[in-house]
């Protein structure tokens, strides 16, 4: 066919000299066309081989599976750290928790710290302040008075400070970390050292008539690994592998021996009139009040909005935790994280 074209262009050109000039041009113009088309032609095995590789390594990636599996990764930061799953799955650990949970949703999780709050013990503030009213009574303002004035008195922050241990993806649980736990009420409990704290700011709340409501403080080292197992379940629950499980989990739990829960500095508070730990609770009453008062008694939102790429974590508006008062104020008022503070007010201390 091409030869035939070519072959009336030319005659045409030769019969009628007027249009030899845009004969020629036709000819250059179609033989422009044929070289195209075999190209591509050439090519197009390649191009379904490029995209076949493609289709295969977007199925496979646990970045892209999330949004093929229709998993919200509306909040979720972007940084999983393969280090942090490869050494734990060097050393086995986790790998031999197995549970027998029948209660895990087969769609997956509804919040980042998920757990029926029905399943662990809660307290309220009038419970909690009952059994320690002998402590309190009398003496809410002396305390307040004098933690006030030792905040304003120190700005030095050492590395060896109880309240500033750093415990996050990068940092474990020191393995000669000591402390003490205290009972809260109840079968709760948290290190003693921040109970009068603990006690004062709800205290607080409840003068302000605002209802908060005590789950998950300090949690034992197989609590830590239930919750985070359920994490990895519900996504295997959705299709995925249990490594990719792995990484997603641990961006919404932490891996056991990595929690702050796990020393007593942490707790979890949600509010009767919002009993799901979720993003919305830090709009509820209570969680505005905490985020504005949480720091005249020594706590901190540990995993703040928009600070998911410095935490890894995603935001969880009812996880405090205590740092003491002198950072807190200088944290919750500056908006950073305990990284952050660590890089700019301890580690220049080392």
């Amino acid at each position: 066919m091409k030869d035939r074209v070519l072959t009336k262009l030319i005659k045409i050109s030769k019969k009628r000299k007027w249009l030899r000039y845009p004969m020629l041009g036709m000819i250059f113009v179609f033989l422009g066309i044929c070289h195209l088309e075999r190209f591509f032609v050439n090519l197009l095995p390649r191009i379904v081989g490029v995209a076949f590789v493609a289709v295969v390594f977007l199925l496979s990636s646990s970045f892209a599976l999330p949004v093929l599996l229709d998993i919200d990764m509306e909040h979720r930061p972007e940084m999983v750290f393969e280090s942090d799953l490869e050494g734990l799955l060097q050393t086995g650990e986790l790998n031999e928790v197995v549970l027998e949970d029948d209660d895990i949703a087969a769609d997956g999780l509804n919040g980042y710290e998920t757990y029926n709050v029905n399943e662990v013990d809660t307290y309220s503030i009038d419970e909690i302040l009952m059994e320690h009213e002998e402590y309190l009574t009398g003496r809410e303002m002396e305390a307040d008075q004098e933690t006030m004035e030792a905040a304003e008195e120190s700005q030095i922050f050492t590395s060896d400070d109880w309240r500033l241990v750093l415990i996050n993806k990068q940092h474990p649980i020191p393995e000669d970390y000591e402390f003490t736990l205290t009972t809260i009420t109840g079968s709760m409990k948290c290190d003693e050292r921040i109970l009068a704290d603990l006690l004062l700011m709800l205290q607080a709340a409840k003068n302000d008539n605002v209802n908060l409501i005590i789950c998950s403080p300090y949690r034992t080292d197989a609590s830590q690994e239930t919750i985070f197992e359920r994490h990895v379940r519900a996504y295997m629950n959705k299709g995925l592998n249990y490594i990719d499980s792995f990484k997603l989990a641990s961006q919404e739990a932490t891996v056991p021996g990595y929690s702050e829960h796990q020393i007593g500095l942490s707790l979890d508070i949600y509010t009767a009139s919002h009993m799901i730990l979720d993003d919305a609770y830090g709009e509820t009453e209570a969680g505005r009040w905490l985020a504005e008062h949480c720091s005249d008694y020594g706590f901190i939102l540990r995993y703040p909005k928009g600070k998911e790429y410095i935490t890894s974590i995603g935001y969880e508006p009812w996880h405090f935790r205590y740092v003491g008062r002198e950072a807190a104020k200088i944290i919750m008022g500056n908006g950073i994280t305990l990284e952050e503070f660590w890089e700019r007010y301890v580690d220049e201390l080392r």
